[in-house]
């Protein structure tokens, strides 16, 4: 009930041809989507832009860590201080 059903001896579509001139292949597909050509100075931007970005959180994550370590060590010397 589901099942397709196929024709039994599909016809092919008739061949326009002229003895005179080959027949001329079909045109491309076209895609739906745009094409977009980027420059070799966008991608570079790009990668500088993610480099310096990428040192930015690095240099954010030893500054607080360095922090971090000063803020203990001057709480242990402020301890051994009031005993």
């Amino acid at each position: 009930m589901f099942l397709p059903k196929y024709p039994d001896n599909p016809t092919p579509p008739p061949a326009h041809t002229h003895a005179h001139a080959p027949a001329a292949a079909p045109a491309p597909a076209r895609s739906s989507l745009p094409q977009v050509s980027v420059g070799s100075g966008a991608v570079a931007a790009v990668v500088v832009g993610g480099v310096v970005l990428t040192a930015l959180l690095a240099a954010v994550a030893v500054s607080a860590i360095s922090v971090a370590i000063a803020a203990v060590v001057l709480r242990s010397l402020m301890r051994d201080q009031r005993r």
